[in-house]
């Protein structure tokens, strides 16, 4: 089964292809007219893209929206993590704003979750969709060098996610765990689908 990839990030066209290959569903990027994310949540985000990317090539989409909740900060950044530190700001500029604001912020008080929606939209209108969250801590500096984003500092046990091989990280994070939960219900509407014919 094959869906396109409605993301530009490729980092997470990796993630996406690394995960779902076993599974038996072939992740395509293809290239994709820039979507502006004016979801409040990430679950909106992700329809947003996957309906999008489906308009504009017929074919069944999957796309994801994730982001990184900091409990001492009323959840933030959350939907606005890729820019907390501005449009066009760097991953670097992001991490470097949010250490600053937890700056005086003890360990303890220090929890975080990333979240990740998946919506898959297909041509005739149908729509599958998963979540998945991952807990952790933010350390007081980076750590690792894998991963992307907001990696080096999201500490999972004793470990940074940017500090995991590729295989560790996708067992436990929020993409992951969304990824898993997305194929099984793809694979629940494909039996159903082929059913009603």
């Amino acid at each position: 089964m094959d869906f396109v990839i409605g993301t530009h990030n490729p980092h997470k066209v990796l993630e996406f292809q690394r995960i779902l290959s076993p599974l038996g569903i072939r992740a395509v990027s293809v290239p994709l007219r820039e979507i502006e994310e004016t979801g409040s949540t990430c679950a909106q985000n992700a329809f947003l893209k996957a309906s999008a990317a489906c308009r504009e090539t017929g074919r069944p989409a999957v796309a994801d929206d994730s982001g990184l909740m900091v409990e001492s900060l009323g959840g933030a950044p959350g939907v606005y993590s890729s820019r907390y530190a501005g449009e066009g700001a760097s991953a670097e500029d992001c991490v470097a704003k949010l250490l600053d604001a937890l700056r005086d912020v003890p360990t303890e008080k220090r929890g975080a979750k990333f979240v990740c929606s998946i919506c898959c939209v297909f041509p005739n209108g149908d729509k599958v969709t998963a979540e998945g969250e991952c807990r952790g801590i933010i350390s007081t500096s980076p750590r690792g060098q894998s991963g992307f984003g907001y990696d080096p500092v999201f500490l999972v046990g004793d470990r940074t996610f940017a500090e995991l091989s590729a295989e560790e990280k996708d067992r436990i994070s929020h993409r992951g765990r969304a990824l898993r939960a997305f194929a099984e219900k793809i694979k629940k509407y494909g039996e159903l689908h082929h059913a009603d014919k």
